[in-house]
């Protein structure tokens, strides 16, 4: 049987939630205790009931939005390997989209903030090794049998690394040629078949 979560547990979530968000838009430095409890609709002083440190929130707004990033990739692959996508079609598809591109805020924290993350503590590292870490294993089990070692981590690569040179050109038709001039190169060597 399920239990409901207590208050403080959705309130927690909510600050999680509100967190995430902000760090995607406006990085690490961006985020603000006092900013998040608001835009949470909660005061300053309540933060320390939920958190140690400003740098526990922002590793475990790290992981949230990691979470929340795999959850939206594991559905829109779904969806593209429904239609008959390859697993790897679906998946690059998915993060190199149009709608990846304009959504900074719901999308991979990899993509939105890895330039950020060596400057970060040892703790908020840690969470965005882990985030690496997920991206590079999801591109793994996304590959054809007999892909060569080191492929995985080489496509996460351009796949962070092509969502932001798109994202710093805009969501534009640059920024889009961009990336599906990079969907035809990650999928060249491994998925052919344009209809999946």
């Amino acid at each position: 049987m399920e239990i409901a979560p207590n208050r403080k547990a959705l309130t927690h979530e909510r600050i999680l939630d509100t967190a995430s968000r902000a760090i995607r838009r406006a990085g690490f430095q961006g985020v603000g205790v006092a900013d998040i409890m608001k835009q949470a609709g909660l005061t300053h002083g309540g933060f320390y009931a939920h958190f140690a440190s400003r740098d526990a929130l922002l590793a475990e707004a790290l992981a949230h939005a990691g979470q929340q990033s795999a959850e939206r990739i594991a559905k829109s692959t779904a969806r593209r390997a429904a239609a008959g996508a390859s697993p790897l079609r679906a998946l690059v598809e998915g993060y190199l989209s149009d709608a990846h591109l304009s959504g900074t805020e719901n999308g991979c924290a990899v993509a939105a903030l890895a330039s950020e993350m060596p400057r970060q503590s040892a703790d908020v590292r840690e969470a965005a090794a882990q985030r690496v870490r997920g991206l590079v294993a999801l591109v793994e089990r996304s590959l054809p049998e007999g892909a060569a070692p080191g492929t995985a981590a080489a496509m996460a690569s351009q796949l962070v690394g092509a969502l932001q040179l798109a994202r710093a050109l805009g969501d534009n038709a640059e920024g889009r040629a961009l990336l599906a001039a990079n969907r035809r190169a990650l999928l060249a060597p491994h998925d052919t078949d344009p209809a999946g």
